[in-house]
């Protein structure tokens, strides 16, 4: 029996430096406020340090530092977002949690080739709105693959997403 594709999408949105960005709410497990991030030694460069939440230590990543954004905020405003991946569970650290948008699956926009094409794949789709600015949706998988990539030999922390040069960065 074929699987029926989803006429709609729940997407988690955030903001990074004053940029939206989402990530799509089935792999959302909770929302927290920051919570002290203690360093992890030896770690992959993309992880910050764990936060004991509730009983559970979970790994944490600056999402604006992989973006290469900048770090994130640490005002009233920045929270984790607490991802569950296969089992797995994965604390990023946003500078706001901002809205969670229902959108028709249609609205949801391949990444231009030329980007794709290029090597960058921490967008996985793009929303565009009337007179707004655009979504980034994020690839969840990517960012678990750059974690891993990340802990290889010879990798630098926060320029794992996108491409060999880091996002928004000249070759």
């Amino acid at each position: 029996m074929a699987m029926i594709e989803p006429s709609t999408v729940n997407l988690a949105c955030f903001e990074i430096k004053g940029q939206l960005y989402a990530i799509e709410v089935e792999y959302v497990r909770e929302i927290v406020r920051v919570l002290e991030i203690t360093p992890l030694p030896n770690a992959p460069g993309m992880i910050e340090g764990v936060i004991d939440l509730r009983g559970t230590v979970i790994p944490v990543m600056d999402l604006g530092r992989v973006l290469n954004c900048g770090s994130g905020a640490t005002d009233m405003h920045a929270r984790i977002i607490v991802l569950e991946v296969d089992g797995l569970a994965l604390g990023v650290w946003v500078d706001a949690a901002t809205d969670v948008l229902t959108l028709d699956a249609n609205q949801l926009e391949d990444v231009p080739d030329l980007a794709t094409q290029a090597g960058y794949d921490a967008v996985r789709y793009v929303v565009r709105r009337p007179d707004e600015v655009p979504i980034m949706v994020l690839s969840v998988d990517c960012l678990i693959e750059n974690i891993y990539r990340s802990a290889l030999p010879g990798a630098e922390p926060g320029r794992e997403m996108g491409h060999a040069h880091g996002i928004g960065e000249a070759e």
